[in-house]
């Protein structure tokens, strides 16, 4: 019998590669004779560099970058293969990067994020994934795409930085600096959200109240917005706001389709092709994933209903372990999972399960192991 085991992390707690070997320990003292095997994975966000070069044995590269205040600040991406980078946006242009009291959309940039890029491309790295969440910008994407070699002018003539207050000030654009190698270069997109860059559901209005925006910053940032939309329609005959994630980053979803013709994916399939999961897959006769908690969300771009999917296809049953469940939870039936196990064995403050993780999950692991035990008995 072979298991695979691919969890995402429960966090602040336990980590995918702690998981792994906890389901290993747990599988052999029921199943003495078994395979296991296990991966580290992430959703696209928080921990996605990390999960990947571990899966794929990759390295990380550190930097020096321009932060989202435009501060000195160093940052790492991951790469592998000899041809393949992974970028997460927030380690340059993170929203906890900036202090609370300092947090204002119209003052930050994504300058850092193109620097990343840019020494990617530089490298020789030639298949760029990019995950956008959690962003204390924005800018459009001007600041990432300026670190590019991208030129975004006033009516005045004067270059702009790249800033969330730069936005509504675009009169020209002049791509012809862009670094030559992005057009021997496939990016994609690691996004989950469906924002258009402007409008009720966009940047603006969605996203800009976490990173500081007052109502009069976000009516005036939407206003901005609305400009910078015509500029690059005029420029590409693009219309962003009909490109699904193009408000996602503060709008960097937006430029990187336009500027880069980057492709926008989930993030969970994105990762799931980058350690090539497919493969794992062959000879497994069970996997088990899961998450910290497991809600209604979890069925829509997270670790499990990625999973799940995956070896549905594959006819290979899967089941989660999970910390805890909220309302909805069952929906990720729908979604390849045959069965949800909880960590928690009764009523406990968060705490006291946080500082027991690793044995309450060895107790479910455990409970699991046991009734496929019981399970095989049965058909027999």
């Amino acid at each position: 019998m072979k298991f695979l085991f691919a969890s995402d992390s429960f966090k602040g707690s336990l980590s995918s590669e702690k998981i792994v070997g906890i389901l290993t320990e747990s599988a052999k003292s029921v199943f003495p004779d078994c395979e296991c095997a296990g991966v580290s994975v992430a959703d696209g966000g928080e921990g996605t560099v990390d999960a990947v070069i571990h899966a794929m044995k990759g390295q990380i590269r550190s930097i020096p970058v321009h932060g989202p205040l435009m501060e000195a600040a160093a940052a790492s991406y991951g790469v592998f293969q000899g041809s393949h980078a992974v970028i997460e946006m927030a380690a340059a242009s993170g929203l906890p990067m900036v202090p609370a009291e300092k947090r204002n959309p119209l003052h930050t940039t994504t300058y850092g994020t193109g620097e990343l890029i840019r020494d990617a491309l530089e490298q020789g790295y030639r298949k760029i994934a990019i995950a956008i969440g959690g962003s204390a910008t924005n800018d459009g994407g001007m600041g990432a795409m300026s670190a590019l070699g991208v030129r975004f002018f006033d009516k005045e003539g004067n270059v702009l930085t790249g800033f969330g207050a730069d936005v509504g000030r675009v009169d020209r654009i002049d791509v012809s600096g862009l670094h030559p190698a992005a057009a021997e270069a496939e990016f994609t997109v690691m996004c989950d959200v469906t924002n258009p860059l402007t409008g009720p559901d966009g940047a603006a209005y969605t996203f800009g109240k976490q990173k500081g925006g007052t109502p009069e910053i976000l009516t005036g940032l939407e206003a901005d917005m609305e400009k910078y939309a015509k500029k690059l329609f005029e420029l590409t005959g693009i219309d962003v706001n009909q490109i699904p994630g193009s408000g996602a980053a503060g709008g960097l979803g937006a430029a990187l389709k336009v500027f880069l013709h980057a492709n926008m994916k989930s993030g969970i399939e994105t990762v799931l092709d980058l350690i090539e999961f497919d493969s794992l897959l062959e000879g497994v006769d069970l996997v088990i994933t899961g998450e910290g908690r497991m809600d209604w969300q979890s069925a829509f771009g997270k670790v499990p209903s990625g999973i799940g999917m995956r070896c549905r296809a594959k006819g290979i049953p899967a089941v989660a372990i999970v910390g805890g469940m909220g309302e909805g939870a069952e929906k990720i039936y729908e979604f390849g999972i045959e069965s949800i196990a909880t960590t928690i064995q009764g009523a406990m403050p968060i705490e006291e399960a946080m500082e027991r993780s690793e044995e309450l999950y060895r107790s479910a692991a455990v409970r699991t192991f046991r009734m496929l035990r019981a399970g095989m008995g049965l058909n027999a």
